[in-house]
């Protein structure tokens, strides 16, 4: 009865992890740019499906259209995507210098990671809301006892708090990975 919620939870924690992993502003990685979507041909589709994605060195991201009319658009997408990134095209490329991180950047850096941290959070919920429905309409058609419902009710809580504990420890390692120079 619970297998839905922990599902739930456990993709939000992964989503968490996955989007901490891209949020690394100081330092080049290819996770950061290659979800952006760019338009071509009628439909909006991730780089990484239109180019291949290189490190050149530590700070820079090489960016390598499959098709050559995509430089421009890719380009733009990552300038309207807010990362701080200013991507430069050349002829059939496009290169992104990662920025040194400034302490207002970090601060910033700081504030979308708990944002990040809230929407698991809220994802959690939603999973204890719809499987608290479940318990409660299986207890009102009488298919559990209320003992085994209240034990549900637990187990789903301790599950959220568990939840909860772990983004919240993941957040403050995130932040703490933020704020070193």
């Amino acid at each position: 009865m619970l297998d839905k919620a922990k599902d739930w939870i456990k993709k939000a924690i992964s989503h968490l992890e996955t989007e901490y992993s891209k949020l690394q502003l100081w330092r080049a990685n290819p996770a950061m740019v290659e979800d952006i979507l760019v338009d071509q041909y009628g439909s909006l589709m991730p780089i990484k499906n239109w180019a291949s994605l290189t490190l050149l060195d530590s700070q820079t991201i090489s960016i390598l259209p499959w098709d050559k009319s995509l430089v421009h658009k890719i380009a733009k997408a990552i300038t309207e995507e807010n990362l701080w990134l200013n991507p430069q095209t050349m002829a059939d490329s496009v290169m992104i210098k990662i920025p040194a991180m400034t302490e207002d950047r970090r601060k910033e850096a700081v504030k979308i990671a708990k944002n990040m941290a809230e929407e698991a959070k809220v994802w959690v919920r939603n999973a204890r809301a719809d499987s608290h429905k479940v318990i409660q309409i299986a207890k009102d058609w009488k298919e559990i006892s209320e003992d085994i419902a209240n034990n549900y009710e637990k187990d789903l809580q301790k599950m959220v708090d568990d939840a909860n504990k772990q983004i919240d420890e993941m957040t403050k390692k995130k932040e703490v990975d933020i704020m070193k120079i």
